[in-house]
Formats: structure tokens, C-alpha cells, sequence
């Protein structure tokens, strides 16, 4: 049972990740600007576009390292 909790405890750390591109995105005047351009798109679509995939793969890895161990039971109805 203890051990249960301890895992627990230390999934949820991962959760403070997810912070990331939230504060990436509020923090507005961090990309507030045309320079540089990448392919002739200013700084401020790029950044974005950007970190819809980073935030992505974010939350891949937290999905994957939160997620409860499997039993090694098949899911479903089938036995």
C-alpha cells in the first residue's frame, strides 16, 4: 500500500511539465515580435506553431509516465 502512494506521489510530478506551455503561451511579450522570420512567417506565428508541438510531446510523456502499470490482463470482455 505504501508503496502504491509512493508511485503516486511521484507520477504526479510529472504533472508540473504541463505547466511549460502554458506559461510559454501566457507570457505574451516573451514573442511579441516580428524578428526573427522563419520561411517569411514573423516570430510570433512560428513561436506558436512551435509550441502546439512541443506541447504535444509534453503531453505524450506525461500521458505515458502517469498512467497506471498495466496488470498484463487483456482489456475488454474477451478472457
Amino acid at each position: 500500500m505504501a508503496h502504491d502512494a509512493d508511485a503516486n506521489k511521484a507520477s504526479k510530478r510529472w504533472l508540473w511539465l504541463l505547466l511549460l506551455p502554458w506559461i510559454a503561451m501566457v507570457w505574451v511579450p516573451s514573442y511579441n515580435k516580428v524578428e526573427p522570420q522563419l520561411f517569411d512567417f514573423p516570430f510570433f506565428y512560428w513561436y506558436q506553431l512551435l509550441w502546439v508541438l512541443i506541447s504535444a510531446i509534453i503531453t505524450a510523456l506525461v500521458y505515458f509516465k502517469t498512467r497506471a502499470p498495466s496488470t498484463g490482463r487483456p482489456q475488454g470482455g474477451a478472457q
